[in-house]
Protein backbone atom coordinates (compact mmCIF):
# COMPACT_ATOMS: atom_id res chain seq x y z
CA UNK A 1 0.00 0.00 0.00
CA UNK A 2 1.46 3.59 -0.52
CA UNK A 3 1.08 5.69 2.18
CA UNK A 4 0.40 8.63 -0.22
CA UNK A 5 -2.35 6.95 -2.57
CA UNK A 6 -5.15 9.21 -1.37
CA UNK A 7 -4.87 12.10 -3.77
CA UNK A 8 -4.55 9.31 -6.87
CA UNK A 9 -7.13 7.49 -8.76
CA UNK A 10 -4.75 4.91 -10.40
CA UNK A 11 -3.02 2.29 -9.09
CA UNK A 12 0.48 2.75 -9.73
CA UNK A 13 2.32 1.29 -13.01
CA UNK A 14 4.22 -1.67 -11.87
CA UNK A 15 7.66 -1.41 -13.25
CA UNK A 16 7.33 2.29 -12.02
CA UNK A 17 6.45 1.28 -8.30
CA UNK A 18 10.00 -0.78 -8.86
CA UNK A 19 11.76 1.82 -9.82
CA UNK A 20 10.53 4.04 -7.19
CA UNK A 21 11.03 1.49 -4.83
CA UNK A 22 13.85 1.85 -1.88
CA UNK A 23 13.02 -1.35 0.40
CA UNK A 24 15.58 -3.59 -1.55
CA UNK A 25 18.52 -1.23 0.08
CA UNK A 26 16.97 1.13 3.18
CA UNK A 27 15.61 -2.43 4.79
CA UNK A 28 18.96 -2.21 6.79
CA UNK A 29 17.13 0.88 8.71
CA UNK A 30 14.29 -1.04 9.83
CA UNK A 31 16.27 -0.99 13.46
CA UNK A 32 16.45 3.08 13.67
CA UNK A 33 12.97 3.35 11.79
CA UNK A 34 11.04 1.21 14.66
CA UNK A 35 13.68 3.13 17.26
CA UNK A 36 13.06 6.56 15.69
CA UNK A 37 9.14 5.90 15.62
CA UNK A 38 8.98 4.51 19.42
CA UNK A 39 10.71 8.01 20.71
CA UNK A 40 8.14 9.94 18.10
CA UNK A 41 5.19 8.38 19.79
CA UNK A 42 6.29 8.35 23.48
CA UNK A 43 6.69 11.83 22.28
CA UNK A 44 3.55 12.68 21.27
CA UNK A 45 2.03 10.46 24.29
CA UNK A 46 3.97 13.44 26.59
CA UNK A 47 2.52 16.06 24.81
CA UNK A 48 -0.93 14.46 24.79
CA UNK A 49 -1.51 14.31 21.31
CA UNK A 50 -1.68 10.40 21.56
CA UNK A 51 -3.56 8.71 24.66
CA UNK A 52 -1.08 6.71 27.33
CA UNK A 53 -3.17 3.38 26.20
CA UNK A 54 -2.29 4.69 21.96
CA UNK A 55 1.51 5.11 23.38
CA UNK A 56 1.63 1.71 25.19
CA UNK A 57 -0.14 -0.10 22.48
CA UNK A 58 2.14 0.91 19.77
CA UNK A 59 5.47 0.47 21.72
CA UNK A 60 4.47 -3.11 22.42
CA UNK A 61 3.86 -4.26 18.83
CA UNK A 62 6.95 -1.75 17.63
CA UNK A 63 9.17 -3.49 19.76
CA UNK A 64 7.36 -6.72 18.83
CA UNK A 65 8.23 -6.19 15.24
CA UNK A 66 11.59 -5.05 15.92
CA UNK A 67 12.12 -8.67 17.63
CA UNK A 68 10.50 -10.48 15.33
CA UNK A 69 12.71 -9.47 12.08
CA UNK A 70 16.04 -9.82 14.52
CA UNK A 71 14.85 -13.68 15.02
CA UNK A 72 13.82 -14.08 11.54
CA UNK A 73 10.06 -14.77 12.44
CA UNK A 74 8.87 -11.79 10.20
CA UNK A 75 10.45 -11.30 6.64
CA UNK A 76 10.40 -7.81 5.21
CA UNK A 77 7.95 -7.68 1.94
CA UNK A 78 10.39 -6.31 -0.65
CA UNK A 79 6.94 -4.90 -2.24
CA UNK A 80 6.83 -2.27 -0.08
CA UNK A 81 8.01 1.18 -1.17
CA UNK A 82 10.29 1.28 1.50
CA UNK A 83 11.07 0.51 4.93
CA UNK A 84 9.05 3.10 6.54
CA UNK A 85 5.68 2.05 4.80
CA UNK A 86 6.59 -1.31 5.71
CA UNK A 87 6.76 -1.05 9.39
CA UNK A 88 3.74 1.42 9.70
CA UNK A 89 1.61 -1.07 8.07
CA UNK A 90 3.27 -3.94 9.60
CA UNK A 91 2.27 -1.87 13.03
CA UNK A 92 -1.57 -0.91 11.50
CA UNK A 93 -2.05 -4.60 10.85
CA UNK A 94 -1.55 -5.35 14.50
CA UNK A 95 -3.25 -2.90 16.40
CA UNK A 96 -5.40 -1.41 13.80
CA UNK A 97 -6.38 2.21 14.26
CA UNK A 98 -3.87 3.10 16.31
CA UNK A 99 -1.10 2.19 14.35
CA UNK A 100 -2.48 5.01 12.23
CA UNK A 101 -1.66 7.18 14.24
CA UNK A 102 1.57 6.95 14.21
CA UNK A 103 3.07 9.26 11.62
CA UNK A 104 0.63 12.21 13.24
CA UNK A 105 3.23 15.25 13.15
CA UNK A 106 6.15 13.16 10.81
CA UNK A 107 6.84 13.04 7.37
CA UNK A 108 8.81 10.29 5.72
CA UNK A 109 11.28 13.24 4.53
CA UNK A 110 12.57 13.94 8.04
CA UNK A 111 11.61 10.40 9.31
CA UNK A 112 14.15 9.04 6.82
CA UNK A 113 16.61 11.62 7.71
CA UNK A 114 16.69 10.42 11.16
CA UNK A 115 17.44 6.85 10.46
CA UNK A 116 20.06 7.33 7.92
CA UNK A 117 21.42 9.92 10.87
CA UNK A 118 20.94 6.99 13.34
CA UNK A 119 22.66 4.45 11.62
CA UNK A 120 25.36 6.68 10.14
CA UNK A 121 26.37 7.21 14.20
CA UNK A 122 26.69 3.69 14.75
CA UNK A 123 28.57 2.92 11.82
CA UNK A 124 31.08 6.10 12.64
CA UNK A 125 31.75 4.46 15.82
CA UNK A 126 32.12 0.48 14.04
CA UNK A 127 35.04 2.56 11.75
CA UNK A 128 36.70 4.43 14.60
CA UNK A 129 36.70 1.35 16.70
CA UNK A 130 38.23 -0.81 13.65
CA UNK A 131 40.60 1.89 12.71
CA UNK A 132 41.74 1.77 16.87
CA UNK A 133 42.38 -2.37 16.19
CA UNK A 134 44.35 -1.79 13.06
CA UNK A 135 46.05 0.69 14.84
CA UNK A 136 47.13 -1.72 17.67
CA UNK A 137 48.19 -4.16 15.52
CA UNK A 138 50.77 -1.80 13.73
CA UNK A 139 51.92 -0.61 17.30
CA UNK A 140 52.86 -4.64 18.18
CA UNK A 141 54.94 -4.92 15.05
CA UNK A 142 56.70 -1.42 15.46
CA UNK A 143 57.21 -2.80 18.88
CA UNK A 144 58.83 -6.17 17.76
CA UNK A 145 60.84 -3.91 15.12
CA UNK A 146 62.26 -1.08 16.89
CA UNK A 147 65.64 -1.77 16.01
CA UNK A 148 64.63 -3.29 12.47
CA UNK A 149 67.35 -1.14 10.11
CA UNK A 150 65.80 -0.49 6.78
CA UNK A 151 65.66 2.20 4.00
CA UNK A 152 63.90 5.06 4.01
CA UNK A 153 62.54 6.13 0.26
CA UNK A 154 62.00 9.30 -1.63
CA UNK A 155 61.20 8.65 -5.45
CA UNK A 156 60.92 5.12 -4.58
CA UNK A 157 65.09 5.52 -4.91
CA UNK A 158 66.68 4.30 -1.15
CA UNK A 159 67.72 7.83 0.33
CA UNK A 160 67.99 7.66 4.33
CA UNK A 161 67.97 4.59 7.06
CA UNK A 162 65.13 4.05 9.26
CA UNK A 163 63.70 1.39 11.12
CA UNK A 164 60.43 -0.75 10.06
CA UNK A 165 58.96 0.44 13.54
CA UNK A 166 59.24 4.13 12.53
CA UNK A 167 57.76 3.18 9.03
CA UNK A 168 54.87 1.99 10.85
CA UNK A 169 54.51 4.79 12.99
CA UNK A 170 53.89 7.11 10.15
CA UNK A 171 50.77 4.72 8.93
CA UNK A 172 49.51 5.23 12.79
CA UNK A 173 49.66 8.90 12.45
CA UNK A 174 47.58 9.14 9.08
CA UNK A 175 44.79 6.57 10.83
CA UNK A 176 45.03 8.78 13.99
CA UNK A 177 43.76 11.75 11.83
CA UNK A 178 41.22 9.55 10.09
CA UNK A 179 39.86 9.04 13.22
CA UNK A 180 39.99 12.81 14.70
CA UNK A 181 37.87 13.26 11.00
CA UNK A 182 35.45 10.53 12.48
CA UNK A 183 35.17 12.52 15.79
CA UNK A 184 33.93 15.69 14.21
CA UNK A 185 31.81 14.01 11.92
CA UNK A 186 30.24 12.16 14.85
CA UNK A 187 29.33 15.79 15.55
CA UNK A 188 27.69 16.78 12.34
CA UNK A 189 25.95 13.55 12.36
CA UNK A 190 24.64 13.58 16.28
CA UNK A 191 21.69 16.86 15.42
CA UNK A 192 18.09 15.71 15.57
CA UNK A 193 15.85 16.28 11.92
CA UNK A 194 12.15 14.71 13.33
CA UNK A 195 9.82 17.50 13.74
CA UNK A 196 10.56 19.00 10.40
CA UNK A 197 8.26 17.06 8.94
CA UNK A 198 7.76 17.24 4.58
CA UNK A 199 9.84 20.63 5.13
CA UNK A 200 7.87 23.30 6.92
CA UNK A 201 7.50 21.69 10.55
CA UNK A 202 4.33 21.18 12.41
CA UNK A 203 1.21 22.72 14.02
CA UNK A 204 0.98 19.78 16.39
CA UNK A 205 2.36 20.70 20.08
CA UNK A 206 5.68 18.73 20.14
CA UNK A 207 8.82 18.87 21.65
CA UNK A 208 11.66 17.68 19.49
CA UNK A 209 14.52 18.45 22.02
CA UNK A 210 12.61 15.41 24.52
CA UNK A 211 12.73 13.29 21.33
CA UNK A 212 16.33 13.80 20.59
CA UNK A 213 16.73 12.96 24.03
CA UNK A 214 15.56 10.07 24.22
CA UNK A 215 17.72 9.15 21.15
CA UNK A 216 20.53 10.48 22.35
CA UNK A 217 21.12 13.10 20.15
CA UNK A 218 23.01 15.92 21.48
CA UNK A 219 21.17 18.54 19.55
CA UNK A 220 18.35 19.46 17.11
CA UNK A 221 18.23 20.83 13.92
CA UNK A 222 17.77 24.58 13.55
CA UNK A 223 15.96 25.10 10.26
CA UNK A 224 13.40 22.66 8.89
CA UNK A 225 13.92 23.00 5.39
CA UNK A 226 17.45 22.19 6.05
CA UNK A 227 16.70 19.40 8.39
CA UNK A 228 14.86 17.80 5.88
CA UNK A 229 17.20 18.09 2.97
CA UNK A 230 20.68 17.97 4.72
CA UNK A 231 23.55 15.63 3.66
CA UNK A 232 26.46 17.34 4.21
CA UNK A 233 27.06 14.78 7.42
CA UNK A 234 26.54 12.42 5.03
CA UNK A 235 29.07 13.43 2.19
CA UNK A 236 31.42 14.18 4.67
CA UNK A 237 31.45 10.33 5.84
CA UNK A 238 31.85 9.22 2.00
CA UNK A 239 35.04 11.70 2.41
CA UNK A 240 36.33 10.41 5.63
CA UNK A 241 35.98 7.17 4.12
CA UNK A 242 37.94 7.83 1.03
CA UNK A 243 40.48 8.99 2.75
CA UNK A 244 40.54 5.75 4.62
CA UNK A 245 40.75 3.89 1.86
CA UNK A 246 43.30 6.26 0.32
CA UNK A 247 45.47 5.41 3.23
CA UNK A 248 44.97 2.01 3.48
CA UNK A 249 45.84 1.77 -0.72
CA UNK A 250 49.27 3.45 -0.19
CA UNK A 251 49.89 1.34 2.67
CA UNK A 252 48.83 -2.74 0.40
CA UNK A 253 50.55 -0.97 -2.56
CA UNK A 254 53.94 -0.99 -0.11
CA UNK A 255 52.99 -4.09 1.25
CA UNK A 256 52.90 -5.37 -2.29
CA UNK A 257 56.18 -3.77 -3.05
CA UNK A 258 57.92 -5.51 -0.24
CA UNK A 259 56.35 -8.81 -1.01
CA UNK A 260 57.99 -8.97 -4.41
CA UNK A 261 61.34 -10.80 -4.96
CA UNK A 262 62.60 -7.56 -6.17
CA UNK A 263 62.50 -6.32 -2.37
CA UNK A 264 61.49 -9.25 -0.53
CA UNK A 265 61.10 -7.17 2.99
CA UNK A 266 57.65 -9.43 3.91
CA UNK A 267 56.39 -12.42 3.11
CA UNK A 268 52.45 -12.58 4.05
CA UNK A 269 50.94 -16.09 5.59
CA UNK A 270 50.12 -18.58 3.62
CA UNK A 271 46.28 -17.78 5.15
CA UNK A 272 46.41 -14.58 3.24
CA UNK A 273 47.39 -14.99 -0.02
CA UNK A 274 46.87 -16.56 -3.36
CA UNK A 275 48.71 -19.07 -5.79
CA UNK A 276 48.33 -19.25 -9.35
CA UNK A 277 46.37 -21.31 -11.93
CA UNK A 278 49.48 -22.17 -13.87
CA UNK A 279 52.88 -21.15 -12.39
CA UNK A 280 53.03 -22.97 -8.82
CA UNK A 281 55.80 -20.91 -7.77
CA UNK A 282 53.59 -18.06 -6.89
CA UNK A 283 52.23 -16.56 -3.64
CA UNK A 284 50.47 -13.39 -4.94
CA UNK A 285 49.07 -10.47 -2.60
CA UNK A 286 45.88 -10.50 -3.20
CA UNK A 287 44.23 -8.78 -0.35
CA UNK A 288 45.99 -5.74 -1.01
CA UNK A 289 45.48 -5.63 -4.42
CA UNK A 290 41.61 -6.10 -3.69
CA UNK A 291 41.85 -2.81 -1.03
CA UNK A 292 43.99 -1.14 -3.64
CA UNK A 293 41.32 -1.94 -6.13
CA UNK A 294 38.13 -0.98 -3.68
CA UNK A 295 39.29 2.26 -3.09
CA UNK A 296 38.40 3.41 -6.44
CA UNK A 297 34.65 2.22 -5.52
CA UNK A 298 34.73 4.44 -2.20
CA UNK A 299 35.94 7.88 -4.89
CA UNK A 300 32.88 6.66 -6.93
CA UNK A 301 30.69 6.90 -4.53
CA UNK A 302 32.34 10.08 -3.11
CA UNK A 303 31.86 11.61 -6.75
CA UNK A 304 28.10 10.29 -6.46
CA UNK A 305 27.45 12.06 -4.20
CA UNK A 306 28.92 14.90 -4.56
CA UNK A 307 27.09 15.35 -7.96
CA UNK A 308 23.49 13.98 -6.52
CA UNK A 309 23.43 16.82 -4.63
CA UNK A 310 24.97 19.86 -6.68
CA UNK A 311 22.01 21.31 -8.17
CA UNK A 312 19.10 20.05 -5.77
CA UNK A 313 16.34 22.80 -4.53
CA UNK A 314 15.23 22.78 -1.38
CA UNK A 315 14.11 21.10 0.20
CA UNK A 316 13.86 17.47 0.03
CA UNK A 317 13.78 15.83 -3.73
CA UNK A 318 13.41 11.86 -4.56
CA UNK A 319 17.31 11.91 -6.04
CA UNK A 320 18.12 12.03 -2.29
CA UNK A 321 16.78 8.20 -2.11
CA UNK A 322 20.16 7.70 -3.82
CA UNK A 323 22.26 8.46 -1.19
CA UNK A 324 22.22 4.89 0.45
CA UNK A 325 22.94 2.80 -1.91
CA UNK A 326 26.40 5.20 -1.86
CA UNK A 327 27.11 5.23 1.20
CA UNK A 328 25.86 1.86 2.29
CA UNK A 329 27.82 0.19 -0.20
CA UNK A 330 31.47 2.40 1.30
CA UNK A 331 30.50 1.60 4.43
CA UNK A 332 30.48 -2.02 3.83
CA UNK A 333 33.60 -1.65 2.03
CA UNK A 334 35.53 -0.35 4.29
CA UNK A 335 34.70 -2.47 7.01
CA UNK A 336 35.55 -5.44 5.19
CA UNK A 337 39.01 -4.35 4.07
CA UNK A 338 39.89 -2.90 7.64
CA UNK A 339 38.44 -6.36 8.90
CA UNK A 340 40.68 -8.50 6.33
CA UNK A 341 43.98 -6.20 6.58
CA UNK A 342 44.09 -6.46 10.62
CA UNK A 343 44.58 -10.05 11.10
CA UNK A 344 46.94 -9.86 7.49
CA UNK A 345 49.59 -7.43 8.98
CA UNK A 346 49.50 -9.31 12.48
CA UNK A 347 50.57 -12.40 10.98
CA UNK A 348 53.09 -11.12 8.48
CA UNK A 349 57.22 -11.97 8.52
CA UNK A 350 59.22 -9.38 8.74
CA UNK A 351 62.59 -10.40 6.76
CA UNK A 352 64.77 -8.16 8.55
CA UNK A 353 68.01 -9.18 7.74
CA UNK A 354 67.01 -8.59 3.50
CA UNK A 355 65.72 -4.79 4.90
CA UNK A 356 69.16 -4.81 6.63
CA UNK A 357 71.18 -5.63 3.40
CA UNK A 358 69.20 -3.40 1.46
CA UNK A 359 70.03 -0.39 3.43
CA UNK A 360 74.05 -1.53 3.61
CA UNK A 361 73.81 -1.48 -0.25
CA UNK A 362 72.27 1.70 -1.17
CA UNK A 363 74.26 4.31 0.03
CA UNK A 364 71.57 6.00 2.51
CA UNK A 365 74.16 6.88 4.73
CA UNK A 366 75.75 9.81 2.48
CA UNK A 367 73.86 12.79 4.24
CA UNK A 368 76.17 11.45 7.75
CA UNK A 369 79.09 11.49 5.46
CA UNK A 370 78.20 15.07 4.33
CA UNK A 371 77.12 16.21 7.38
CA UNK A 372 80.53 14.46 9.53
CA UNK A 373 82.63 16.90 7.07
CA UNK A 374 79.97 20.09 7.71
CA UNK A 375 80.56 19.41 11.73
CA UNK A 376 84.33 19.94 10.36
CA UNK A 377 84.10 23.05 9.11
CA UNK A 378 83.36 22.37 5.48
CA UNK A 379 80.41 24.16 3.83
CA UNK A 380 77.84 21.88 3.46
CA UNK A 381 77.33 22.58 -0.34
CA UNK A 382 81.12 21.52 -0.93
CA UNK A 383 80.82 18.42 1.52
CA UNK A 384 77.70 17.38 -0.61
CA UNK A 385 80.10 17.49 -3.75
CA UNK A 386 82.76 15.59 -1.88
CA UNK A 387 80.56 12.92 -0.97
CA UNK A 388 78.85 12.53 -4.22
CA UNK A 389 81.94 12.19 -5.75
CA UNK A 390 83.09 9.31 -3.13
CA UNK A 391 80.09 7.53 -4.23
CA UNK A 392 80.48 7.74 -7.53
CA UNK A 393 84.16 6.08 -6.66
CA UNK A 394 82.23 3.40 -4.72
CA UNK A 395 79.84 2.24 -7.60
CA UNK A 396 82.40 2.66 -9.95
CA UNK A 397 84.65 0.05 -7.82
CA UNK A 398 81.31 -1.69 -5.94
CA UNK A 399 82.40 -0.93 -2.71
CA UNK A 400 80.11 0.93 -0.11
CA UNK A 401 81.25 3.39 2.22
CA UNK A 402 81.23 1.50 5.20
CA UNK A 403 84.57 -0.83 3.68
CA UNK A 404 86.22 2.26 1.75
CA UNK A 405 89.37 2.42 3.37
CA UNK A 406 90.65 5.40 5.33
CA UNK A 407 93.56 6.05 2.67
CA UNK A 408 90.96 6.24 -0.21
CA UNK A 409 88.86 8.87 2.05
CA UNK A 410 91.65 11.65 2.41
CA UNK A 411 92.01 11.62 -1.13
CA UNK A 412 88.80 13.12 -0.88
CA UNK A 413 89.22 15.74 1.95
CA UNK A 414 91.93 15.57 4.71
CA UNK A 415 89.13 15.71 7.26
CA UNK A 416 88.59 12.15 7.56
CA UNK A 417 89.62 10.41 10.53
CA UNK A 418 88.71 6.88 11.76
CA UNK A 419 85.77 8.44 13.46
CA UNK A 420 83.87 8.69 10.04
CA UNK A 421 83.24 4.80 10.62
CA UNK A 422 81.47 5.48 13.19
CA UNK A 423 79.54 8.58 11.95
CA UNK A 424 78.30 6.14 9.10
CA UNK A 425 77.45 3.17 10.94
CA UNK A 426 73.53 2.25 10.44
CA UNK A 427 72.44 1.92 13.78
CA UNK A 428 74.61 5.22 14.70
CA UNK A 429 72.31 7.69 11.82
CA UNK A 430 69.41 6.39 13.24
CA UNK A 431 70.25 7.07 16.49
CA UNK A 432 71.70 10.40 16.18
CA UNK A 433 68.11 11.39 14.93
CA UNK A 434 67.15 11.36 18.40
CA UNK A 435 64.60 14.60 17.58
CA UNK A 436 60.31 14.34 18.07
CA UNK A 437 58.97 12.86 14.96
CA UNK A 438 62.64 10.94 14.04
CA UNK A 439 63.70 7.66 13.52
CA UNK A 440 65.71 6.91 16.89
CA UNK A 441 64.19 4.01 18.80
CA UNK A 442 63.96 6.38 22.01
CA UNK A 443 61.61 8.57 19.76
CA UNK A 444 59.82 5.68 18.47
CA UNK A 445 58.91 4.63 21.69
CA UNK A 446 57.92 7.57 22.86
CA UNK A 447 55.15 8.04 19.82
CA UNK A 448 53.67 4.74 20.53
CA UNK A 449 53.13 5.79 24.15
CA UNK A 450 51.44 8.81 23.57
CA UNK A 451 49.47 7.06 20.59
CA UNK A 452 48.86 4.15 23.15
CA UNK A 453 47.59 7.06 25.83
CA UNK A 454 45.26 8.46 23.07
Amino acid sequence: MELWKGRFKKKLDSQTNDFNSSISFDSRLYKEDIMGSIAHTKMLEKQNIITKKDFTESEDALTKILEDIQNGSLEINNNAEDIHTFIEEELTKRIGDTGKKLHTARSRNDQVALDIRMYLKEEIINIIEALKELEDVLIDKAEENLYTIMPGYTHLQRAQPITFAHYLMAYCEMFKRDIERLDKNYDSTNVMPLGSCALAGTTHNIDRKYTAEILEFKDVTLNSLDGVSDRDFLLELAFNISMIMMHLSRFSEEIILYCSWEFKFLELDDAFSTGSSIMPQKKNPDITELIRGKTGRTYGNLMALLTLMKGLPLAYNKDMQEDKEAIFDSIDTIKNCIKTLIPMVKTMNVLKENMKKAAETGFINATDCADYLVNRGIPFREAYKITGEIVGYCIDNNKILENLELEKYKEFSDKFENDVYDEIDLINCINKRNVIGGPAPEQVKQHIEKLKNK
